[in-house]
C-alpha cells in the first residue's frame, strides 16, 4: 500500500530534526539548490539569489553551494563573492551548454565570466535535460545525440580554458560509465571533467559504487545522494533519501572520489519528490540500451528486490502531503543528512 499523508504525519516523517536556533552542524558538506526543489517552486525566483542561498546553506551547515549564477554585472558578481567568501561558503556555478550559434557562445562565455568573477572555479553541466529511457524512442536517437554533446563540449571548452573555469559534465542519466569516459577523455582537455552523481547511474542499470570509483579521476565536483529502491510492475523506482537511509555505501563511495581527488567538492542532492519510475522490463526503455547485459540487469532487479524487502514499506510518496507538508518534508530531508555526515564525519576534513 502506499504511504498515505496519515501515514506521513504519524510516522514523523516530515519533521524537521533541528531547531532553528542550533548551530548548525560541520558536515564538510555543500548544498545544491536542487535539493529545495519544493522550497524554490513555492517562494519563486528570489530564493535562488546566490547571496540569499548562501546565507540560507550556512544556516543549515553548508560549506558550499552550487547554483545557476546567470549573467550579472561586476558589482553584482562582487557582491556575491564577498557574501561567500564572509560566510565561509565556496560558489560553483550551473550552466548549459552553448548551441552552434554566435549568441549561443556569447551566452556561455558571458556566464562563465559571472561564474568566475563570483569566486566558482568550477560549473556544472548536463549534456541531456531529460533521462535517456524517457527521451530517446529510437536506436539511432542516441549515437545523434551524443555527437551532439561532443560538438558542443568542443565548442565550450576553449571558452571555459580562457575563461579560467572547469566544466563539470554531471552523469545525468544519459551517458552510461564507458561511454561518459570516451566522451570526456576524447576531448583531452584538463579544463572538462565531471560532475559525479553518486546515484544517477543505477537508473542505467549499473552498479553505483562501480560507477563512481570509474568516475572519479575525473571528478571536479560531486552531487552527493543516497538511494533507495522498490521494486514495480515495470522495472522499480527510484529514490534519493537522507544519507544513510538508502542502500549505497557511502564511507565507500566518498574515499574512493577522495583518493582520485582530496581536493573534491561534496554538493548535498536531496531532492524530496515521489520515486522515479524506471520501466527497465519494457521494451521503450532498450531503445538506446541493446548493448546492457543481463546480467546488469538482473543485479538491478534484484537489488530492488532485496531492497523492498528490507524496507517493508513503500518509499514516501511527497506528492498526497500538503504544500506546507512537502516544504517541511523537504526541509527535514536536508537537516537529517547534515547531521548524518556530522555525526558519522562521512567527508573527512
Amino acid at each position: 500500500m502506499t504511504p498515505t499523508r496519515r501515514t506521513f504525519l504519524a510516522s514523523g516523517l516530515w519533521a524537521t530534526t533541528a531547531r532553528a536556533d542550533e548551530p548548525p552542524p560541520a558536515a564538510n558538506l555543500g548544498l545544491l539548490l536542487y535539493s529545495y526543489g519544493i522550497r524554490s517552486r513555492q517562494e519563486g525566483p528570489t530564493f535562488a539569489d546566490p547571496i540569499r542561498f548562501v546565507a540560507f546553506a550556512r544556516a543549515r551547515g553548508a560549506n558550499a553551494v552550487q547554483l545557476a549564477l546567470g549573467r550579472r554585472t561586476g558589482t553584482e558578481a562582487m557582491a556575491v563573492r564577498r557574501a561567500a567568501e564572509g560566510a565561509g561558503v565556496a560558489v560553483e556555478g550551473i550552466v548549459s551548454p552553448p548551441d552552434d550559434t554566435a549568441a549561443g557562445r556569447d551566452r556561455f562565455a558571458a556566464e562563465l565570466a559571472t561564474a568566475r568573477a563570483c569566486g566558482a572555479g568550477v560549473v556544472r553541466v548536463v549534456m541531456l535535460g531529460g533521462r535517456r529511457y524517457e527521451v530517446f524512442t529510437k536506436p539511432d536517437d542516441y549515437p545523434a545525440f551524443a555527437r551532439s554533446a561532443k560538438a558542443a563540449l568542443e565548442r565550450a571548452e576553449p571558452l571555459a580554458r580562457a575563461a579560467g573555469v572547469k566544466l563539470a559534465v554531471e552523469n545525468h542519466k544519459d551517458f552510461r560509465t564507458d561511454e561518459q569516459l570516451d566522451l570526456i577523455r576524447g576531448l583531452g582537455s584538463q579544463s572538462v571533467g565531471v560532475c559525479v552523481d553518486t546515484g544517477n547511474n543505477i537508473a542505467l542499470l549499473e552498479d553505483p559504487e562501480a560507477a563512481v570509483a570509474a568516475l572519479a579521476p575525473l571528478a571536479f565536483t560531486v552531487h552527493l545522494k543516497d538511494m533507495a529502491l522498490e521494486e514495480s510492475a515495470d522495472g522499480f523506482r527510484l529514490s534519493e533519501v537522507s544519507l544513510g537511509q538508502g542502500g549505497l555505501d557511502l564511507p565507500a563511495v566518498v574515499a574512493a572520489l577522495r583518493r582520485a581527488n582530496p581536493r573534491v567538492r561534496f554538493q548535498l542532492e536531496m531532492i524530496t519528490r515521489d520515486p522515479l519510475p524506471v520501466p527497465c522490463l519494457g521494451a521503450r526503455y532498450w531503445a538506446t540500451l541493446d548493448r546492457v547485459s543481463g546480467r546488469d540487469l538482473a543485479r538491478t532487479l534484484a537489488l530492488a528486490k532485496r531492497a523492498s524487502v528490507a524496507r517493508k514499506e513503500p518509499l514516501p510518496r511527497i506528492s498526497q502531503l500538503t504544500p506546507a507538508e512537502q516544504v517541511a518534508a523537504e526541509e527535514r530531508n536536508v537537516r537529517e543528512t547534515f547531521a548524518f555526515a556530522a555525526r558519522t564525519r562521512l567527508v573527512p576534513v
